[in-house]
């Protein structure tokens, strides 16, 4: 089956300052965590509220999905965390 992301839902997780969100290979639910750090911008963490990490993620949508998708097929397992090193390039220049 191919990695597909048919729910848009995404949640903040302030805890452990992250996003969450699901894929689904069949019937297979698949759980993505991209730390936030990610989107910070050099000097300016801690400043941004959830709202700023949500539309920052949804601004960058399709980049992270490819990026997941990427991720899932060299490593296919439940739950993938991506970072920073897994899109090649800096996400906080373009947030």
């Amino acid at each position: 089956m191919t990695l597909s992301f048919p729910n848009p839902t995404r949640t903040y997780d302030e805890t452990r300052g992250l996003i969450r969100f699901i894929g689904l290979d069949g019937l297979n639910q698949v759980l993505f965590l991209l730390p936030v750090a990610v989107f910070d911008r050099e000097g300016a963490p801690g400043r941004r509220k959830e709202r700023d990490y949500l539309l920052a993620f949804d601004r960058l949508r399709e980049r992270i999905l490819t990026t997941a998708r990427q991720a899932y097929q060299s490593r296919r397992r439940q739950t993938i965390e991506l970072d920073l090193s897994a899109f090649g390039s800096s996400l906080q220049s373009a947030t």
